[in-house]
């Protein structure tokens, strides 16, 4: 404080800074944005390689360089992250907190009405059936729903995808045929999306596991085989690229192709999986 001597200098009228942030008392933080697509695609090395110990790192970092430049946008799209990876590795209690903390953020940033909530909505939603939470996935799934089918900017593989994951939930709940009606569309719109056979594929699967839970292994057993076949052939398009997420794809449907008792194609499923992976 000047106390009438000498010149006045900034301390004389500018408000003294936080001793926390280093801000003045008042003023809105600086944003430093974190570079999210950089964030997502490195995620995606790391799994194309399965190093989900690099991908928990990498995230860990990206976090606490987004709270520390107050970049909210930044740290939803770590969140959503957090949730799907924690989902892959079977983590419960922490792909459900960071569920908890992409809806505060969201709410923080005024976006629940918005395409990103939606997709937000959908990762939350999927996590929650993962863990046994159906009926609180399902209220996210409706969320998600009203949203895309509302909007112009929804991507279609967003929505395929959110179709594929509701119908999951609906065979949790026993609401069989809901589930098919979603499959029908989950379907119906992955044509419309360059690539969408892989999805198709697990789409085809997920429905057989839903006719057998409906109608039992014998009564289902034709509409079965039938729906192996079309995703076997779905896997085989020539215009599936062969890359990391192929090899994800692979991995994941080979269970399914050898618990119904197709050895062969399962094996090598497995083996273009291994492969690939390699590859990378």
């Amino acid at each position: 404080m000047n106390n009438g001597k000498g010149p006045i200098g900034p301390a004389d009228y500018l408000e003294p800074n936080c001793v926390l942030c280093g801000e003045p008392y008042g003023a809105e933080p600086e944003i430093r944005p974190v570079p999210q697509q950089r964030i997502v695609e490195k995620v995606n090395d790391y799994m194309s390689r399965r190093d989900y110990a690099g991908v928990e790192r990498h995230l860990k970092y990206w976090l606490e360089e987004a709270k520390l430049g107050n970049d909210l946008q930044g740290q939803l799209t770590i969140r959503n992250e957090m949730v799907g990876h924690y989902r892959k590795v079977g983590d419960r209690q922490k792909s459900l907190e960071n569920v908890g903390e992409a809806l505060k953020l969201l709410e923080a940033l005024g976006f629940e009405g918005t395409v990103s909530a939606a997709t937000t909505y959908t990762n939350a939603g999927t996590a929650c059936n993962a863990f046994g939470e159906n009926g609180r996935a399902m209220e996210l799934f409706e969320k998600a729903r009203v949203i895309y089918e509302n909007s112009e900017r929804t991507d279609p593989s967003l929505l395929g995808g959110l179709y594929n994951n509701m119908a999951l939930t609906c065979v949790s709940l026993g609401r069989f045929a809901e589930a098919q009606d979603l499959y029908d569309r989950a379907m119906e719109t992955m044509e419309k999306v360059p690539g969408g056979a892989l999805e198709q594929a697990i789409t085809c699967l997920n429905r057989a596991d839903a006719l057998e839970a409906e109608l039992g292994p014998e009564e289902a057993e034709s509409r079965v085989l039938g729906l192996l076949d079309q995703a076997w052939d779905l896997l085989n398009s020539e215009d599936v690229v062969r890359d990391g997420y192929y090899a994800f794809v692979c991995e994941k449907c080979a269970p399914a192709f050898s618990y119904y008792g197709y050895f062969m194609e399962a094996a090598e499923l497995e083996h273009r999986s291994k492969e690939l992976y390699e590859l990378e």
